[in-house]
This record gives C-alpha cells, sequence and structure tokens, in this order.
C-alpha cells in the first residue's frame, strides 16, 4: 500500500550486530490520530488478546468460526503487544509473558520430516497447525512466506524488549536461535528462486517467490541469515521480471500486484522509505526519486481510481469506500442480478480486474494508512457511515462485504445477507486484522520501523540485496 509525505524519519541509526539490544535512531514525533482511526486500531488490537491463546501464543486463522492456527497470524500478535505496551492497553509485564510463551513454544515444538506430530521441518513452519496441539494442521504445506512473517514478529520482539533482565533476555536469544536454525538454502530448489512452500506427501511445490508481490521479506530474511544464507543472486534474479510488472494503468506508473495484500505485508517490518535496491535507483534515474515506499503510495492510488471507474459496475464503489486484496467471499458460485450474470468467490485474492467480484475488505483500506492517511481515514468514516454495525463490531471490521449481493436462494460459504446492506462475513481475520493494528502505528508513531531498523539480520540481507541510501547510511 502507499502513501508518503507525513511520516517524518527518524534520526541517526547505532551499530547494531549481535543478539543483544542496539540503541535506537532517536524517536520520531508522535502523529495524533483521527478518533475514529485510533478507535479502530484499539478494537482491533482487542481481536488478538481475545483469540491469542496466552500458554502457547497461537493465534486463530478466523474467528469465531473455530479455525486452526495461522502461523503468521501469530506473528502479527507478536508486534502487536508492543503496540499495546505503547499505546498503554496492555502492560510491558504481559506483553513479555505472552511473547516468551509463544517463541518458548515455537522454540521447543516438534520438527522433522513426518507429515504428522510435528510443527515443522527445516527451521520453517507449517502454514497452519491444530490450536490445541500445535502440530501441522491437515495436509497444510510447510509455508516459506508464513514462516516469515511468524519470524517478522519475533525479530521485532527480540529488539523491542532490550533490557538487561531474564524474560527480556531469552526473549532475544530465543528469536535468534528460531532464525538461525531456518534452513533458507534448502527451499532454493530451482536456480535463484526460494519456493514457496513444501509438503511431506510430494516435496516441494512448483511456485516460486518470483515476481513483484508480498515476498520481498522473505528474500531478505534469508539473504540475512548467519547459518543458512542464500545468494544475493535470488535479490537479482526477484528483479529481473519488474519490468513486466510495471504499469501505469488506473493510476501513476507502479509495480503493479492486483491485491494491496501485497503491497503491505513487507512494509508492516521494513522501512522503505528513502531506501533503494539497484532496480529502484536505476528507476529513480529515469523518472525522479522512487522507492518502494513511493510505489505502494501508487498501488493504492490505482486502487482509489479503479473503484472510481468501477469498470465491473459493483454497488458500493467510490472515491471513499474501496479496497480489494485477498478476503473471505460469499461462496464460489454464479447469480444473475438486475439481468446480468455475477460470478462471486469465496476466500481468494481480489484485486483491481483480478476476480473482482464487489468483495471489500476493509483491511485493504485500513492497512494503507501510512500511505494514504486522509484518503483512510475518509475511507474508514464512509464505510461506518453507510453500512454501520452490520461491518464494523466490537473488534473493529468483519473481514469483507459485498453490496452487490442482496439476496441468495442457493447456499452461502461465509457470511450472511443483511437486509438493505447485502452479503456480509461473519469472521474476523488473523492476517487481515493484523495490518491494521500494526500499519496505523508505524505511522503514528514510526514502532515497528524504528525498531526494525536496528534489526541486525534484516540489514545484512538489505545490504546483501543491494539497498543503498536513507537510514542505512545514516
Amino acid at each position: 500500500m502507499d502513501r508518503r509525505g507525513f511520516l517524518m524519519v527518524s534520526g541517526a541509526l547505532a551499530a547494531l550486530m549481535g543478539s543483544g539490544c542496539a540503541s535506537l535512531p532517536s524517536r520520531a514525533p508522535v502523529r495524533p490520530l483521527d478518533p475514529e482511526v485510533a478507535e479502530l486500531q484499539r478494537r482491533t488490537f482487542d481481536w488478538f488478546v481475545r483469540v491469542t491463546d496466552i500458554e502457547r501464543g497461537l493465534t486463530p486463522d478466523r474467528w469465531p468460526t473455530e479455525s486452526f492456527c495461522s502461523v503468521a497470524a501469530v506473528g502479527f500478535a507478536l508486534t502487536c503487544w508492543p503496540v499495546g505496551v505503547e499505546n498503554g492497553w496492555m502492560s510491558r509485564e504481559e506483553a513479555k509473558a505472552r511473547t516468551l510463551n509463544t517463541l518458548r513454544f515455537f522454540h521447543d515444538a516438534p520438527q522433522g520430516p513426518d507429515a504428522t506430530g510435528v510443527t515443522g521441518h527445516k527451521g520453517f513452519f507449517y502454514h497452519f497447525l491444530e490450536m490445541d496441539t500445535g502440530h501441522r494442521f491437515g495436509r497444510t504445506e510447510l509455508s516459506t512466506v508464513d514462516t516469515t512473517l511468524l519470524l517478522g514478529g519475533m525479530l521485532f520482539a527480540s529488539r523491542y524488549f532490550d533490557r538487561d533482565e531474564t524474560g527480556e533476555t531469552e526473549i532475544r536469544r530465543l528469536a535468534q536461535a528460531i532464525y538461525d536454525r531456518v534452513e533458507w538454502d534448502w527451499s532454493v530448489v530451482r536456480p535463484d528462486r526460494i519456493s514457496m512452500g513444501w509438503h511431506p506427501e510430494t516435496g516441494f511445490i512448483e511456485a516460486d517467490w518470483h515476481v513483484y508481490n508480498e515476498g520481498m521479506l522473505v528474500l531478505l530474511l534469508a539473504m540475512g541469515s548467519r547459518t543458512h544464507p542464500v545468494s544475493p543472486a535470488v535479490w537479482t534474479e526477484w528483479c529481473s521480471v519488474y519490468d513486466r510488472s510495471w504499469t501505469d494503468r488506473y493510476g501513476p506508473a507502479h509495480l503493479h500486484f492486483a491485491p494491496l495484500f501485497g503491497h503491505q505485508y513487507s512494509h508492516m517490518y521494513i522501512d522503505y522509505r528513502g531506501i533503494r535496491d539497484p532496480w529502484m535507483r536505476a528507476r529513480s534515474a529515469e523518472i525522479g526519486p522512487f522507492d518502494y515506499f513511493e510505489n505502494s503510495v501508487r498501488a493504492v492510488q490505482a486502487q482509489r481510481n479503479y473503484a472510481v471507474a468501477n469498470p465491473g459496475g459493483w454497488d458500493g464503489y467510490s472515491a471513499d469506500v474501496w479496497g480489494l486484496t485477498a478476503c473471505d467471499g460469499p461462496g464460489d458460485f454464479k447469480q444473475v442480478i438486475d439481468a446480468r450474470e455475477r460470478e462471486f468467490f469465496s476466500y481468494s485474492a481480489r484485486g483491481p480486474g483480478d476476480r473482482d467480484d464487489g468483495t471489500i475488505a476493509p483491511t485493504a483500506a485500513m492497512a494503507s494508512f501510512p500511505f494514504a492517511p486522509d484518503a483512510v481515514t475518509a475511507c474508514l468514516r464512509a464505510m461506518k457511515a453507510r453500512y454501520g454495525e452490520a461491518i464494523y463490531t466490537e473488534f473493529g471490521f468483519l473481514d469483507s462485504f459485498n453490496p452487490t449481493l442482496t439476496e441468495r436462494e442457493g447456499r452461502l460459504q461465509h457470511g450472511r445477507i443483511v437486509p438493505g446492506i447485502g452479503w456480509v462475513d461473519g469472521d474476523y481475520l488473523g492476517i487481515d486484522q493484523g495490518p491494521i493494528v500494526v500499519m496505523i502505528e508505524n505511522a503514528r508513531s514510526d514502532l515497528v520501523w524504528r525498531y526494525m531498523r536496528t534489526e541486525p539480520n534484516l540489514r545484512r540481507g538489505l545490504e546483501a540485496a543491494g539497498f543503498t541510501g536513507g537510514w542505512l547510511e545514516a
């Protein structure tokens, strides 16, 4: 996602190697939030408190529908606890206890090549875990990206809990140990490409992290490893297809990835403002100053422009109500509405012109707050004003809604039809809730970005990829 302007870069970066605490750059000025934005952040934070198991730190993929654990959502919960501390919503002691319990569980959980009875293999973790045992759920894959998002939360925690006392020292030790044992080089099964995952039954899946998307953090942490690093050539290969993704459709030219989560996830943990890899430096020489943060700014602009153009003629789309990303949908079916056959999907990644079925996901806009604070605030107010408690409840926005689908005679896979509103999901999804809390906080206080600028493993990865400038050289 994407909007620049009002965020101020923190001061000088201190020396950082090692697993202990490092000096922080000076704190950025805290930006007061609009009361409705602040309320949304608090309500969404409270969802993680409500659903995350305290003893092991397992966060369900969705709620209130009974669900398995999502390891990415666990990483987001770990990132949320310091946000709660800084806002006065949670004591540092509770945040420390929750974090320590989570790290102990994942550090000690069984690993191995077996199909059952394990939590991971080769240092990676399975995408979904059973909530009661923490072991692999069903036939889910060993996921490189979901492991990475879990590690993002762990490494942030290891920076935040920087005091010289037993519990916080253990958090730092465990986070580094869990990261160090990930065998990133094992996942490179095709030249200079990291596989998206592995199944014990069938081996590596065919898809790799290639083409611009949410996978940047995967490559950067893989290159930054002290124990199992991958070659910097994976970044060269990653960028080699960028020209095919460059587009000016619906907005200013940018690297296109249709769902907005691809422009959010890596940005939760990395402050891309002013730092550039070789591809970005070359592009800047052509079009003027440009970086991955600006790219997300432009991607958000394109999504809003698409909502205004509304080529599919879906109900509800406008400059103030917009946002397409991966989210729940009503189900996989076709239905005639106003003499026009419409196709709908259940859980799917949606974007401009890509599986757009009229389903709006509030997280797509809300987690774009650093990139477009004014537009996101207007969207928040418009959604609440038009759809009210049907979509906005005790824990913030339900995952998604669809104003076009106002009646359904057949089965719905998710949610229900709300009279006068349309289809509304019945669940919150952890991987959609987390970016709302974290990205609002990055805009408010620079919190996650500031601590991650002192994270030595991430810094090694960025330098291996050829990033220079900005805070890397401050």
